[in-house]
């Protein structure tokens, strides 16, 4: 007997190459999977994170349904970012696409290779401002507070963002 479908938010990122053409790449890919698309956020231009040294950002977010269990969808994840053609540059380093498992709701999950929600969700902008536009009420199963509230806390360096399009 199948589980019922499981409601994921993804972040996606890039600064490398085709940055807009990454991101819809990655949503391609994961819509010819197992991801059911529910929502899409805005893309933003956002500044770096962690190493200065590099290009800024396009950063967006979706929410869909996904069909397995949350190491399959890392796996799936992990897979799209190899096809886009992602290289290892190091923590924080440039890359063609980042696919981040930001939330799962009412999941909290670790493992060797795996947190849910993701450790830095609650204190990275360029994830919480996309994802709070589309999943505002969801809400942080380790902190208990909406996803919205969240990225209230970030409104001054969110002002920094430049919304490009949407997905």
């Amino acid at each position: 007997m199948k589980g019922e479908p499981m409601r994921a938010a993804i972040g996606l990122g890039s600064n490398i190459g085709d940055r807009l053409g990454n991101l819809r790449q990655a949503v391609t890919y994961l819509i010819e999977s197992r991801f059911s698309l529910c929502a899409a956020s805005s893309v933003f231009e956002t500044p770096p994170f962690g190493r200065t040294d590099q290009p800024p950002f396009l950063n967006a977010a979706v929410v869909g349904q996904f069909e397995g269990k949350p190491r399959a969808l890392l796996n799936l994840l992990k897979d799209i970012e190899r096809r886009i053609g992602r290289q290892d540059r190091g923590r924080w380093g440039p890359r063609e696409i980042d696919l981040d498992l930001l939330l799962i709701p009412d999941l909290v999950y670790r493992d060797d290779q795996l947190e849910i929600p993701h450790p830095g969700l609650a204190i990275r902008a360029f994830a919480l401002v996309p994802l709070a536009e589309i999943a505002p009420r969801w809400i942080h199963p380790v902190l208990g507070v909406e996803i919205a509230d969240l990225a209230e806390r970030f409104e001054a360096e969110a002002k920094s963002f430049l919304r490009i399009t949407r997905l």
